[in-house]
């Protein structure tokens, strides 16, 4: 991989960069997919839909609208107990099986995703799945590329967030920076879907608070929220493809968290192959080890956050951006 690093200076080894990683190459993903299809031409037999998706998340939609019920008289104290250590695991479950869903990946027609991507919001308490996905399949197409992918931290939060505390409370904010980057950097016009997916959000959320109060909706907000920051679960943003080592620009996984998670934790085998579900990502590095093994990957996502905050060459800045190619990745 070609890569510029003039810029990120360092002091004694500690000081933090003060600028992108900038990559040269397209990124890795298009030529590997290509690479392992020609050599194990039988992982096309995982692509498709996962037949399980829709009783995977409507079991977690309606256990948490039923806790949200169950909690409208409880005390603040126990609400946010409550979120922090069970709502935040099913509502981020929620969250990645909109993320599953934007790759069509519970039914073959892609309506129905989008219905049951709004079902699958309901318990979050914001409307966002049908402007995630279209955020996200841009993140895969123009990976890192300067302008369009989303996923990458600006240019003002990365000039900010340049010491420990600004990387706690970047870290304990990051959902708001994930959702709010790209309506401020790359806003898209709302479409019929996105009018759709607020009005239902709108309507459920109003009926939580007229039925059962306001504390059944915050708990609903709270799990999202705090599930977003600091929380293990969280640790799958910045693992995903934050640069701690200049020559990998994607990372893998392999923790217990991939069960609660839809594997999205498999990140390199993700890109690769976005058609695959991921009940089955796990597959292609079984079939395949030799093109993963290699890689760098974690065990922990608590240990990835700890890394981020905690090591003082490491921050917003370290990412791999590119400048936008002819050839566009058109995995999607």
């Amino acid at each position: 991989m070609g890569f510029e690093g003039e810029k990120r200076e360092e002091e004694e080894g500690v000081r933090m960069a003060n600028d992108f990683f900038w990559s040269y190459t397209d990124e890795p993903h298009a030529s590997r997919r290509r690479q392992i299809l020609s050599q194990y031409p039988q992982i096309k037999h995982l692509f498709g839909p996962d037949p399980f998706a829709f009783l995977k998340i409507s079991g977690v939609v309606l256990l948490q609208l039923w806790t949200a019920t169950f909690l409208h008289d409880a005390t603040w104290f126990k609400i946010l107990i409550v979120a922090y250590f069970f709502g935040s695991f099913l509502n981020h479950n929620l969250f990645l099986a909109i993320h599953e869903l934007s790759h069509n990946l519970a039914f073959s027609t892609p309506t129905y995703n989008r219905w049951l991507g709004i079902f699958a919001n309901l318990p979050i308490g914001v409307p966002m799945s049908v402007t995630f996905q279209k955020y996200h399949l841009e993140h895969h197409r123009f990976q890192g590329v300067d302008g369009i992918d989303m996923d990458i931290p600006s240019q003002t939060e990365a000039h900010v967030v340049k010491n420990v505390l600004a990387k706690s409370i970047w870290v304990i904010l990051q959902l708001f920076f994930y959702a709010f980057r790209p309506l401020f950097l790359k806003p898209k016009p709302p479409g019929v879907w996105e009018f759709i997916n607020f009005t239902i959000q709108l309507y459920l959320d109003g009926a939580m608070v007229y039925f059962w109060g306001w504390k059944s909706l915050a708990y609903l907000i709270l799990s999202t929220f705090v599930g977003g920051g600091m929380h293990p679960m969280a640790g799958h943003f910045i693992s995903e493809h934050y640069v701690f080592k200049p020559e990998q620009e994607t990372y893998s996984y392999y923790g217990p968290l991939n069960l609660m998670t839809w594997s999205v934790g498999y990140h390199n085998e993700h890109h690769d192959f976005p058609r695959i579900p991921g009940s089955k990502l796990y597959k292609v590095k079984e079939i395949a080890p030799e093109y993963y093994e290699n890689l760098d990957a974690y065990k922990s996502w608590s240990q990835v956050i700890y890394m981020y905050i905690m090591d003082r060459t490491v921050g917003p800045f370290s990412r791999m951006k590119r400048k936008l190619s002819t050839k566009a990745n058109k995995s999607e």
